[in-house]
């Protein structure tokens, strides 16, 4: 297994920790790392990782985290320790991101997940904190101009913007990357010389309410992030640098923080945990 991604740059010491490259994870190895970090989740009970028995809801899953502190994971596949990853590299958005769960849960009058689960959901899965001192830049990633973002203003693409992938699903895609693949971004307000872009996440958070809130991004057009992408034709694929969607007339802007929600609508049905 490789992790030569650069999006596996936040978490490399943890990489080598582990040594991921090389042996196969375990539950111990994991639980060593947390119990070292004083890692605690939202109510202040230690993290643990411990095997998953039979099937959980999303919402048992979300809810046994934030009564317990304990993260069912399988340790033999990789989605559950690309999570884990990311509990043991940014515990206070994960913790935050789970209260934010659990209070989107207690709101909800039935088992069908609103849009603020939704879109919590999206960002746990497939999130990307985006992170720019130059704030023309994320306008052109939301406007989907993905030519002039990253082709004609590239070098301030590379100068003046980070990402950083949180989402376990992605980070999982990308240990065998495809230009396809697709993030949803959580715009921070800061910038990239910000050392504690984690607590801007962490408030970010309480802005999101509807996933049309989460711009799109193919994490592959991304400058250095592909090989390939250096050069402009890359960017003339229209199946996977789209367009932007004609929004509904209830989507908010994603740069800016939206007006409060009604009752959660219900859009999806109850899906489990990944």
């Amino acid at each position: 297994m490789t992790f030569g991604h650069p999006a596996f740059a936040p978490y490399r010491q943890l990489i080598d920790a582990l040594d991921l490259g090389r042996v196969s994870p375990t539950l111990d190895g994991l639980n060593a790392l947390a119990s070292a970090r004083s890692i605690t989740q939202a109510k202040g009970h230690p993290l643990r990782f411990v095997a998953a028995k039979g099937h959980l809801s999303a919402r048992d899953y979300e809810t046994r985290i934030l009564h317990s502190g304990q993260v069912p994971t399988r340790a033999d596949t990789w989605h559950d320790v690309m999570n884990a990853l990311v509990w043991l590299r940014y515990p206070r958005f994960k913790a935050a991101l789970n209260a934010a769960h659990g209070e989107a849960i207690g709101l909800e009058t039935d088992t069908i997940r609103g849009r603020r689960r939704d879109a919590l959901t999206m960002l746990d899965e497939s999130g990307v904190w985006v992170i720019s001192r130059d704030p023309a830049l994320p306008v052109l990633l939301a406007d989907h101009a993905w030519q002039a973002l990253f082709w004609e203003q590239r070098h301030a693409v590379e100068t003046a913007m980070e990402f950083v992938v949180v989402g376990h699903a992605l980070l999982e895609k990308l240990l065998a990357p495809y230009p396809a693949m697709t993030g949803k971004c959580l715009m921070l307000d800061t910038d990239a010389s910000d050392p504690d872009a984690e607590s801007h996440a962490i408030a970010a958070l309480q802005t999101i309410d509807s996933p049309y809130q989460l711009a799109a991004l193919p994490v592959q057009g991304i400058p250095g992030w592909d090989a390939a992408n250096a050069t402009a034709a890359y960017y003339a694929n229209a199946s996977v640098f789209r367009p932007a969607r004609i929004k509904p007339p209830a989507a908010v802007n994603p740069l800016r923080p939206p007006t409060p929600a009604p009752s959660p609508d219900r859009q999806t049905g109850e899906s489990p945990p990944t």
